[in-house]
């Protein structure tokens, strides 16, 4: 197999002024791509996924049952949740352990060797559409890995969970990525991978995959994303490589976060942000916190210029629950204030 090195190949180009004694780097078309988020200050995060609806709604999940929850999800009521209580962004999940996906996805579906798992109706795309009426931007979510709860996935994708390389699963999955981001094209303003737990092992080789190659293949259809890299559930406020733009900020218990040495709105060089969930647990469950606690911790990392995710449980139609746009309709005037 023939190696391709992109380590060496950043998304700030940079050419080389060669004078005598003296060489100068000069770089060029480097953009700041998340500065957006400094100014949406703060956004929701909504997991949709076919095996926590078969959970919380009694179903039994099977093909068909999934492309009719995608049909009913009400994109325009979501979005009109969101822009009544202020929202910057809303970050989104395409999937994750079950295997089953809410857009279509053929490369998934050939290399997966599984039919019928990705909705027929394109979901991002619609909720996109709808986002974009009332000015929110629109991350997605997927894992670094396959769908552990797919057995027939996991072998056919070459993956095998913990510290390995996996580089012919990342050809693969990059592969899968790239038709995603060339379907959506700028209809998406983001990426956030979950499940990066072995960054030396499995992305921080000198040739692809890695860092670099996975990057690129999100930013395949939209240069303009913006992309982070999740670790895992660290308390401290860090970025684990120079090709994500904002830091993953995964926490789930927010009084012991921590943002050390950050300096205009950044750590390391990246965006900081911090997500976290409403519920009692991810995507689920009744509030944990009351509207001051989410307030005061919101405040501080937005006195720090950062960005912070609440993650909200939603009801089967995509919907958020009552008691959940209270408390953020309330953080949402206290910015506004």
């Amino acid at each position: 197999m023939v190696k391709k090195k992109t380590g060496s190949k950043t998304r700030c180009m940079k050419k080389f002024l060669f004078v005598p004694i003296l060489a100068i780097a000069v770089t060029v078309n480097c953009q700041d791509r998340a500065a957006w988020m400094k100014s949406a200050r703060w956004g929701v995060m909504v997991h949709y996924l076919a095996d926590w609806r078969a959970s919380v709604d009694s179903i039994k999940m099977n093909p068909t049952e999934w492309n009719k929850l995608i049909d009913r999800f009400n994109v325009d009521a979501l979005a009109a949740q969101l822009k009544s209580v202020g929202a910057g962004y809303l970050i989104f999940t395409i999937g994750q352990n079950s295997g089953y996906y809410l857009s279509p996805n053929k490369t998934y579906e050939h290399l997966a060797r599984v039919t019928n798992k990705c909705s027929k109706r394109d979901l991002v795309a619609d909720l996109s559409a709808a986002l974009k009426k009332s000015g929110i931007k629109l991350i997605v979510y997927i894992p670094s890995g396959a769908p552990a709860g797919d057995s027939i996935a996991k072998n056919a994708l070459s993956w095998v969970n913990g510290p390995l390389p996996n580089k012919d699963f990342q050809l693969k999955w990059e592969a899968i990525i790239r038709e995603w981001s060339l379907r959506w094209g700028k209809k998406i303003d983001g990426w956030w991978f979950d499940g990066c737990y072995w960054p030396n092992i499995m992305y921080r080789s000198e040739y692809a995959p890695n860092f670099s190659s996975f990057a690129a293949a999100a930013l395949a259809g939209n240069p303009e994303s913006i992309v982070a890299f999740n670790p895992g559930v660290v308390y401290r406020s860090l970025s684990v490589t120079p090709y994500e733009d904002y830091t993953a900020g995964e926490i789930d218990n927010p009084e012991l976060m921590s943002i050390k040495r950050a300096y205009n709105g950044k750590v390391d060089g990246k965006q900081i942000h911090i997500l976290s969930f409403l519920g009692k647990t991810w995507g689920m469950g009744e509030p944990r916190f009351s509207s001051d606690q989410v307030i005061n911790w919101s405040r501080q990392v937005s006195s720090l210029g950062g960005v912070i995710t609440w993650d909200t449980p939603v009801k089967i139609n995509g919907t958020i629950d009552p008691q959940f746009i209270q408390i953020l309709g309330v953080l949402g005037k206290s910015f506004s204030n």
